[in-house]
């Protein structure tokens, strides 16, 4: 990997080449087997250090359509791209008011469907619409942002009095029979194990069925602090930290996006990069699947060395 002290002007500067010439890795698509929707970057929340700077005034990417996530779901199925699973973010993606229909749209294709929640008060105002899709059963995935097992940390990420709603949502979530996930992130210094414990006893505590050892059930973000220096990632990367290009996002997903001001969505490489333009692929689907240069810092931070991906299984 490059050396750190590399000029910061020129690190993600260049596709093919890391600020010290070496050859940049990069990701080739093997099959689109997550397709992501972002709904829109409006949020109720403004959380300290949102990678999307999600806010109740940040409409940079406005609401998709139920229309539009149709057309693309149906390019998938017509490509035969080997989309398994559809993924909706935001944003608060439950204030679109058009995702019920979305989430119909796609558990009506015999797809499975992600929706990623703070699950506060947009989401229990869509209380009716959620239930009625109670009908697809286990394919139909709400995983809650829960960032620590305890207020303090949580709050202090994601606002005063967040906390309460939040596990309310969750509660309320499980008892309905929905299948229940849980995204935290490591905005302390606990090891592993230990926040997964506190974890463990929270949901203990709330009655909610979240396995917290199961790294999919309970998944673990590294912190995305944009202010920290990152390495770039080489093609001998892959053989020094023991990983390929396929456990990367970009190798099986794809995040389609509308711009504000834009007249139709884009395909972003990833859920991460919705704003840099050197990340979008194309109009269609299949245009999107082509080889992605690990040209960000996110790249590095959170895919290859933070080991992430926002979908898993």
């Amino acid at each position: 990997m490059s050396a750190t002290d590399a000029p910061a002007r020129a690190k993600f500067s260049d596709p093919y080449r890391t600020a010290r010439g070496e050859t940049r890795a990069w990701v080739a698509p093997d099959r689109l087997h997550t397709l992501w929707f972002n709904t829109g970057t409006l949020c109720n929340l403004t959380c300290r250090t949102c990678y999307i700077e999600s806010s109740p005034r940040n409409d940079r990417l406005v609401y998709l359509s139920a229309a539009e996530v149709a057309t693309y779901l149906d390019e998938a199925v017509r490509e035969d791209l080997g989309t398994e699973l559809v993924g909706f973010t935001g944003g608060e993606p439950f204030l679109n008011p058009a995702l019920p229909a979305m989430l119909e749209a796609v558990l009506a294709r015999g797809l499975r469907a992600l929706v990623l929640t703070n699950a506060m008060r947009p989401m229990r105002k869509m209380e009716a619409a959620l239930r009625d899709l109670r009908r697809y059963g286990e394919r139909l995935v709400i995983r809650v942002s829960l960032d620590h097992y305890t207020r303090a940390v949580h709050e202090a990420e994601r606002g005063a009095r967040s906390f309460a709603p939040t596990l309310a949502g969750l509660r309320w979530l499980a008892a309905q029979g929905f299948r229940v996930h849980v995204a935290a992130r490591r905005l302390t210094d606990e090891p592993e194990d230990s926040l997964r414990a506190g974890f463990a006893a929270l949901f203990a505590e709330l009655g909610v069925p979240v396995d917290a050892q199961d790294p999919v059930a309970m998944t673990l973000f590294p912190q995305m602090d944009e202010t920290a220096d990152v390495p770039e990632i080489t093609t001998a990367c892959w053989e020094i930290l023991g990983r390929a290009p396929s456990e990367v996002m970009c190798a099986s997903s794809r995040m389609v996006v509308t711009r504000r001001g834009a007249a139709m969505p884009v395909v972003a490489a990833c859920t991460l990069l919705p704003y840099d333009a050197r990340f979008e692929l194309g109009a269609t689907l299949r245009e999107a699947m082509r080889p992605v240069p690990l040209n960000h810092p996110h790249c590095a931070r959170f895919c290859v060395l933070g080991g992430a991906a926002c979908s898993r299984g």
